[in-house]
């Protein structure tokens, strides 16, 4: 029977662990000395592991981060002189990089010990579910788990035109947003991304504008018809995230244009575009296909 845990702050510093049990692997934070060898391993697959080649553009090196994420790395033999073979994200949320079959759930097994919550497990379908499958045992019950979600990619422009009338959102546009962002969120998880207070979401929303990183199309009563973000960016790479089409405009044939136009802005920043859906969204999946994205991959997400 799985521990439950209290539901406590998930970005909190990572508890100190138990020992692990002897066996070949062990584990660490990363440093900046670890940088060049996270990197190698981040470069196997720079799509799938978009999300910590953008922290090390940031941050310049695999050190945590500002807010207080960090990268752990799973060696073969010491984990000073042994071969870095492994590594996860755990701030927030766990993103695993380069884990298998094999490596999955000791390392799910290392970081169920150290006690500590987590929002999500996402990325790369083989990593999560392996670290899932041993994480589960120390960790409250997961709100959902979606074992299945195909990662999407475009390299190519679009192959039908962008909406004319998708652009950046503006600053002064945020409390126009909110709602849609909001409303995505919701359906997206199940609940409220305003439970705890309202101020944080406000923040990361009104971030991604600041940053060009949202883009939105808005009806003559300046309510949002469709939004989506460059949710993550390194320099190969962007992931395109909430992407909310108006209840009120959907089946109307507008979503792959609008989609279009995403495509266009992501690809002045980086080569290659993005995007991870449900497997039961066929809606979404035929929407996307018709822009020119086609499956590469898996992903999977835990829900906490």
């Amino acid at each position: 029977m799985a521990k439950l845990l209290a539901r406590v702050a998930p970005w909190l510093p990572l508890a100190k662990a138990p020992a692990d049990p002897p066996g070949p692997w062990s584990f660490r934070v990363l440093g900046r000395d670890d940088t060049a060898t996270l990197w190698t391993l981040v470069n196997r697959d720079a799509v799938a592991n978009v999300f910590v080649a953008a922290h090390l553009e940031t941050v310049g090196s695999a050190t945590a981060s500002f807010s207080g994420g960090e990268i752990i790395g799973m060696f073969r033999g010491d984990s000073v002189n042994g071969e870095l073979v492994a590594a996860c994200w755990a701030g927030v949320n766990l993103v695993p990089v380069g884990l298998t079959d094999e490596t999955a759930p000791p390392f799910g097994s290392h970081l169920g010990r150290a006690g500590r919550t987590f929002s999500s497990i996402f990325g790369p379908a083989g990593g999560v579910m392996g670290i899932w499958s041993t994480f589960g045992d120390y960790s409250a019950e997961p709100f959902d788990i979606r074992p299945h979600q195909p990662l999407l990619t475009i390299d190519t422009d679009a192959l039908l035109p962008p909406a004319e009338d998708l652009r950046f959102t503006r600053p002064d546009e945020l409390d126009a947003l909110l709602p849609a962002c909001a409303a995505m969120f919701e359906e997206e998880v199940g609940y409220s991304p305003y439970i705890g207070g309202s101020e944080h979401y406000r923040r990361r929303v009104a971030s991604l504008i600041s940053r060009k990183h949202s883009l939105a199309a808005f009806d003559d009563d300046g309510s949002v018809i469709f939004k989506a973000e460059l949710g993550t960016v390194s320099s190969q790479a962007v992931q395109v995230q909430g992407v909310w089409m108006n209840p009120d405009r959907r089946g109307q044939g507008l979503s792959a244009g609008y989609m279009a136009g995403v495509v266009a802005a992501a690809r002045s920043l980086a080569p290659t575009v993005s995007l991870y859906v449900n497997s039961y969204n066929a809606r979404a999946l035929a929407s996307y296909r018709r822009v020119g994205f086609t499956q590469v991959g898996s992903f999977s997400t835990v829900l906490f």
